[in-house]
């Protein structure tokens, strides 16, 4: 929930400010900056909450730790990529591929109620994946529209 209201919260913003300063939306940059706030967002949490993170990988992944700091460390770089008009493009395909790969650890953590800020069993459970499961395609979604079709 916390990385969608970053989301929307910096797309408004950024359309506010850009609308009082220029009197014009640049929308695409509006929507891929908000993305990219949240992907530093998240990122975040990949180096606060370790631990939990690292419970949300099924048993048969090795080097859960690493895996965490990586994908980490490719949401910075997606962040970046988004920025860079020369990569967008290349970023935003990868990034949908990236979001799609995290859909599996997402079903898993739900299942097992993991609590990734806590490191514990005690999570949402399995109802969690009723807004999880929508809110990774309206992520999809987002970076589709404003980093490829806009």
């Amino acid at each position: 929930m916390k990385p969608l209201v970053v989301l929307l919260v910096v797309f408004g913003l950024t359309c506010l400010v850009q609308y009082f300063s220029f009197g014009a939306i640049n929308y695409p940059f509006c929507g891929l900056l908000a993305m990219a706030v949240m992907l530093v967002f998240t990122s975040i949490a990949h180096f606060k909450f370790v631990k939990g993170m690292a419970m949300m990988l099924p048993a048969g992944v090795p080097f859960k730790i690493g895996v965490v700091y990586l994908t980490g460390v490719l949401e910075l770089a997606a962040a970046t990529g988004l920025m860079i008009a020369q990569t967008q493009h290349l970023t935003a395909i990868l990034l949908i591929v990236f979001f799609v790969l995290l859909l599996p650890a997402n079903i898993y953590a739900a299942a097992n109620k993991i609590d990734l800020e806590k490191a514990t069993n005690t999570g949402n459970g399995l109802n969690y994946l009723w807004f999880r499961v929508p809110l990774q395609l309206f992520f999809i979604g987002w970076v589709c529209f404003f980093g490829l079709m806009v």
